[in-house]
């Protein structure tokens, strides 16, 4: 269970977007599956289960959240001091597209992109057929590019008011 954590954190992360609930979220994951050890029938499959478990606390806490209104802020900075001589600017724009994605397309993509994990394992561990992660995926993708695309075109139009400004 211990290999798992790094990569488990790094999940959830890029799930919660905040260093201290993702912290909270992994701990909450890790305390169910010691709880729930006896069900993992596969010791090979771990990755894949404790995945499914954070997963589920995650999508419990998301319905919990919209119950009591409660909305988490971003905690970029984390990710940035962890991530030294990245563009910040492109850092944030990714992590703002990256929330305009739904739950279903953002879980496929950080299994397949962060994560590493194949259609097949992908497949296997959401439960559905392999045809549904590709075009999740496919989806995923092309969503997350027009973010993007919106994102520079702020930042362009941004850049030109600006411009005007500085000349007046």
């Amino acid at each position: 269970m211990a290999a798992q954590l790094p990569a488990l954190r790094r999940y959830a992360l890029a799930l919660v977007r905040n260093a201290t609930a993702a912290d909270d979220l992994l701990q909450d994951c890790i305390e169910r599956a010691l709880r729930q050890a006896s069900k993992l029938e596969d010791i090979q499959r771990i990755g894949g289960w404790l995945r499914t478990i954070l997963h589920n606390l995650y999508v419990d806490d998301l319905r919990r959240q919209r119950r009591q209104g409660v909305h988490v802020g971003l905690d970029v900075v984390d990710m940035l001091r962890e991530s030294p001589g990245r563009d910040y600017v492109a850092v944030l724009d990714f992590d703002r597209a990256m929330g305009t994605l739904s739950l279903e397309h953002r879980q496929v993509l950080l299994l397949v992109g962060l994560e590493g994990l194949n259609y097949r394992e992908v497949a296997e561990e959401l439960g559905m057929p392999i045809g549904t992660v590709m075009s999740r995926l496919a989806r995923a993708r092309e969503k997350l590019r027009q973010a993007m695309d919106e994102n520079e075109r702020v930042q362009a139009s941004l850049g030109d008011g600006l411009k005007v400004s500085r000349l007046k």
